[in-house]
């Protein structure tokens, strides 16, 4: 038998619902879904949110988190607007790193552009 057993984990995660509102997991796929996302995340390197035993696996870390309220499950609305949100700081931050790289760049060129001036001045005084 699976512990924390899928119900008990559909509590925690529908635990900040209020009465009368959609909640957030209805059935166990969402919970398998979600589980089993966060092992890959955690196989491909993410740092477990948790404290493991040596040797456990990406699945049960991924359930203890659940269980413990270390990850969440979003409702898809709550899911697009944070992906939108992601993506425009992304953008935002692409923009950012572009104006700085022109920055350097610019710095650099007047500096070359002193350096050329220095060495045909040295040239026309000898």
């Amino acid at each position: 038998m699976l512990h924390p057993s899928y119900t008990d984990l559909m509590k925690v995660v529908n635990k900040d619902v209020e009465e009368g509102e959609t909640k957030v997991v209805n059935s166990r796929y969402s919970i398998v879904m979600a589980t089993a996302k966060r092992a890959r995340e955690i196989i491909d390197g993410s740092m477990p949110l948790v404290d493991t035993k040596p040797g456990e696996k990406p699945l049960s870390i991924a359930i203890s988190e659940m269980n413990q309220g270390k990850i969440t499950i979003l409702a898809e609305e709550e899911a697009a607007k944070l992906a939108e949100l992601e993506a425009k700081q992304a953008e935002e931050n692409a923009e950012e790193d572009f104006l700085n790289i022109q920055e350097e760049d610019s710095e650099k060129d007047a500096e070359a552009v002193e350096a050329v001036e220095a060495v045909e001045e040295s040239e026309d005084n000898e």
